[in-house]
């Protein structure tokens, strides 16, 4: 999870909780300390993202040593009324093309080319 985002202050379009989804889907097995730097949230912040997704679901995890695998549950439903038919797995797509894209911009310090 290197490149970490530059500092941020006022609204933003997603919540904590979209982030540290994402976070995790880029990296299943990813520390809680990697996440929240990666999100710019408190370690503890992350423990309670993370428990709020796992106890509705979302979200769930196996203790492998010392280490933690997390497993997102791709069909879940979002939450709110005006995403109603919208699966967990669509929002990752978004995100996860998205950090692709900006991984390969700050490699190469454009943006790539659309498929034709």
């Amino acid at each position: 999870m290197d490149g970490v985002p530059e500092s941020h202050t006022g609204w933003t379009f997603l919540t904590n909780h979209a982030r540290v989804l994402a976070a995790i889907a880029d990296n299943h097995s990813a520390r809680i300390r990697d996440i929240a730097a990666h999100c710019r949230l408190t370690e503890r912040a992350v423990q309670k993202i993370i428990a709020d997704l796992e106890q509705d679901g979302y979200l769930s995890h196996t203790r492998e040593g010392r280490t933690n695998t997390y497993r997102i549950d791709p069909g879940k439903v979002l939450r709110h009324p005006a995403e109603a038919g919208l699966t967990v797995a669509s929002l990752m797509s978004l995100l996860v093309k998205d950090e692709a894209a900006r991984a390969t911009t700050s490699v190469t310090g454009r943006r790539p080319r659309a498929a034709t």
